[in-house]
């Protein structure tokens, strides 16, 4: 099978694979390219575990062919902080309790950013709504909710008052 070339910006960093057509977004960034944080929880779209931001748009990795990513910038979970400079999102998963297991984890944080980057102040609502998408076996999402709520107010204050929190 004819393999492709493909570029992808990728955490802000320039990254070329070759893939075949019919590779998946998700496959590539876990196998490839050593990202295993985005998880792959279904194969069918229906959990959200591999959701992941390209061109700044929240999207089921499992749905993208590598092919179709081409020229895109990519931002994992790995994109979004580190251990010594968490994202606010992060930091609340982790504060409030909005993890047990982790594995829908970082789908979780990857569709509520991309709610947080649109509405700075959403509802429970609202939240509720950005990530009906993503399945949690664990929580009963209520700790999400107040999870994505408490980043919301921090990414609002600033960094001096979230940490405060």
């Amino acid at each position: 099978m004819t393999e492709l070339h493909v570029t992808l910006e990728v955490n802000g960093e320039h990254r070329t694979v070759d893939v075949e057509p019919r590779r998946l977004l998700v496959e590539v960034l876990r196998e490839d390219l050593g990202l295993t944080g985005t998880h792959v929880g279904c194969d069918t779209s229906q959990c959200g575990a591999c959701t992941v931001h390209v061109d700044g748009k929240a999207v089921k990795s499992c749905t993208v062919l590598a092919a179709q990513a081409d020229g895109s910038a990519v931002t994992t979970i790995e994109g979004m902080g580190t251990v010594g400079d968490l994202h606010p999102l992060q930091n609340a998963f982790w504060e409030k309790h909005g993890l047990q297991c982790g594995f829908c984890t970082p789908g979780m944080i990857m569709a509520a950013a991309d709610l947080l980057k649109h509405n700075g102040d959403p509802t429970d609502t609202e939240i509720r709504h950005a990530i009906e998408g993503n399945i949690c076996r664990c929580t009963g999402y209520h700790n999400i909710v107040l999870a994505v709520r408490e980043a919301a107010r921090a990414m609002r204050e600033g960094p001096i008052a979230a940490a405060t929190v």
